[in-house]
């Protein structure tokens, strides 16, 4: 087991692992909280086109996709604000657009062709240079700075915006944060999830710390727990069967989800039947000292 860390490719493609399956939840759980889940989704196919820029121009992908991806973010935000009845068609028109861009824009550069394209979309865990890793590092280490270090408000502002709004909470302001944040874990995942599949790490652990836990805090701390073990271990097992690790870490991480729910809807029922003992036990008192 232990002689994959003999690889350089593969410490550099665990290290990445680790990282993507810290930052995919933390950010995930916010869009989760304002049913915003396929925004992911949305924004890995903008970062397309940035990918295939960085191709274009010469530049490193992971840093155009940044930009890109971030840009496209901004504008989906400011299509929910103002978009009111044509905002769907305007996100559609992004969406599309952002893959299309990408595709032309690969198959025009020198570099670029539909092998690169593959392991963009899919995650390759052969590709992670030491370039990509030190990216990676200062992008993840910019959303955990924003979504553990603005947690309260973050929370605040995805739970009921007109609250947080009288509160005195910037709240445009931390939306438009949260966008960029979610662009730029799109673009810290896509090396190894791959931009198709890096909205389902975004929200299936914390789908799946739900079924078990109660409060924001516990539900953020096992959602980044599940991240981190599938991203591992599909990465692990996506070395041994040469297979995606996108695909991998996803259908792992939907295993997950499945056992946490089998498991954890007897203990929901019981603890609903116990609820409702005592609140029937209550009423029967009040009914006596009456």
């Amino acid at each position: 087991m232990l002689e994959i860390l003999d690889y350089a490719f593969m410490q550099r493609a665990l290290l990445a692992a680790v990282l993507v399956g810290i930052t995919a939840p933390a950010v995930g759980i916010y869009l989760v909280q304002r049913r915003q889940a396929i925004m992911g989704d949305g924004i890995g196919h903008v970062a397309l086109t940035g990918v295939a820029l960085g191709f274009l121009t010469g530049a490193n992908p992971v840093w155009t996709a940044v930009a890109v991806s971030a840009l496209g973010a901004i504008l989906m935000e400011l299509i929910r604000w103002y978009g009111k009845t044509r905002g769907d068609l305007a996100l559609a028109m992004l969406f599309y657009g952002g893959m299309a861009g990408g595709v032309l824009l690969i198959n025009l550069s020198p570099t670029g062709s539909n092998a690169n394209l593959t392991t963009y979309l899919f995650g390759s865990i052969t590709t992670v240079s030491p370039e990509d890793v030190v990216a990676i590092s200062l992008l993840a280490a910019f959303v955990v700075l924003i979504t553990l270090g603005l947690r309260r408000q973050l929370f605040a502002v995805c739970q009921d915006e007109e609250f947080a709004r009288v509160t005195g909470l910037p709240v445009r302001t931390l939306n438009l944060l949260l966008a960029v944040t979610a662009a730029v874990t799109v673009t810290v995942a896509m090396r190894v999830v791959g931009l198709l599949l890096v909205s389902a790490l975004m929200v299936v652990p914390v789908a799946a710390a739900q079924q078990a836990t109660r409060g924001f805090a516990m539900t953020l701390a096992l959602a980044i727990a599940i991240g981190v073990v599938v991203t591992l271990s599909g990465t692990v097992f996506s070395f041994y069967k040469n297979v995606p690790p996108g695909a991998s870490i996803v259908v792992l991480a939907i295993g997950v989800f499945a056992v946490i729910t089998a498991l954890a809807a007897p203990l929901a029922k019981r603890r609903a039947q116990r609820a409702a003992e005592a609140e029937e036990r209550c009423t029967l008192r009040d009914d006596v000292l009456v």
